[in-house]
C-alpha cells in the first residue's frame, strides 16, 4: 500500500492500522544485506508532491518540464479536484522505480516523501472529524526490514530521514488541495487546472510566466522577494502556492498594483 501525502485517508484504512504517536517505537533497518533489498521499489504507486518534483528535477539537473514528461503520469480520473501525479515506473516485468539501481536509490538524498517516510505512514483524518493526526506502520509481506536493525521512535525516524522540509512544504500545498472551495463541491475550470499544473508542478514554466508575462507589472512584488524566488526554487514554489490561492480561489494573498 502507498499513501498519498496530500489526501485524507478513507475510513476503512483508518480502521486497518493502529494509531501511533511520535513517541511509539518500532524496529527496522534497510540495507543491501536485507534479503528484500530494492524489492520495495517495484510495482508501487508513488504519488509526487510539488516539492518532490523540485528536489528531483534539480537532483537530475533537468527542467521541470523534462522531468514531468519523462518520469510522471497524471491520474486519468478527470473527476479529481486537481491534477495528481505519480512517478512513472519502468516498462519492465518488475515495474521498478527508474531511479533504483543494484546499489540502491540513485537519488537517495532527494527521494520523494513516501520513500523517505517508509515504513511509517502519516494520516490526516477526514475533514470535520475529531480524530487527530497520527502515524501508522506499513508492514508489507515483501519487507524483511522489521526483522533486524535498531529500535526507533517514530520521531527519531522522521528526524533521521530528514522529513521536516517535505512536511513543511506539504502543509502549504494542503492549504490548496484541501481548500474550502473544494468542500463546497466547486470544480476548477480547464484554464484553472492548467494554472494549477503549471504553478504546482512545472515550476520552471511558472518562473518563465512570472518573468516574461505582465505578471510583475500587475502584481505588487518587492525587489527582495523577486530576487529570492528567482534564485531559490523552494522560495519560488512557496510563491507559486500563494499565487494559486489568488488565481484559483480569489483569496487575497496577492496585491495588485494601484496603477494597473
Amino acid at each position: 500500500m502507498t499513501v498519498n501525502p496530500i489526501q485524507n485517508l478513507k475510513d476503512e484504512i483508518l480502521k486497518e492500522y493502529p494509531r501511533l504517536s511520535r513517541d511509539d517505537k518500532f524496529k527496522f533497518a534497510c540495507h543491501p544485506k536485507v534479503p528484500c533489498y530494492n524489492k520495495c521499489c517495484q510495482d508501487i504507486n508513488i504519488f509526487l508532491t510539488p516539492y518532490d518534483i523540485v528536489r528531483l528535477k534539480n537532483r537530475l539537473n533537468i527542467s521541470s518540464g523534462e522531468f514531468l514528461a519523462k518520469y510522471t503520469i497524471m491520474l486519468a480520473d478527470r473527476s479529481q479536484d486537481y491534477p495528481i501525479l505519480q512517478l512513472k515506473m519502468n516498462d519492465t516485468e518488475e515495474k521498478e522505480c527508474p531511479f533504483v539501481t543494484k546499489l540502491g536509490c540513485s537519488v537517495y538524498e532527494d527521494r520523494p516523501w513516501p520513500c523517505r517516510m517508509y515504513p511509517v505512514g502519516s494520516a490526516s483524518p477526514k475533514e470535520g472529524s475529531d480524530e487527530e493526526h497520527f502515524y501508522f506502520m506499513m508492514k508489507e509481506d515483501v519487507c524483511r526490514g522489521f526483522e533486524e536493525g535498531n529500535e526507533w521512535t517514530i520521531g527519531e525516524w522522521l528526524d533521521n530521514q530528514e522529513v521536516t522540509p517535505y512536511d513543511e512544504m506539504g502543509e502549504l500545498f494542503k492549504e490548496i488541495a484541501f481548500h474550502e472551495y473544494f468542500r463546497k463541491d466547486k470544480k476548477l475550470t480547464a484554464k484553472k487546472i492548467d494554472f494549477f499544473f503549471m504553478a504546482a508542478y512545472n515550476i520552471d514554466e511558472f518562473k518563465r510566466f512570472v518573468n516574461e508575462s505582465s505578471f510583475l507589472q500587475r502584481f505588487d512584488v518587492d525587489e527582495n522577494s523577486i530576487k529570492k524566488i528567482m534564485e531559490d526554487d523552494k522560495e519560488l514554489l512557496k510563491f507559486a502556492f500563494q499565487w494559486l490561492k489568488f488565481a484559483l480561489f480569489g483569496d487575497q494573498t496577492m496585491s495588485i498594483k494601484s496603477n494597473y
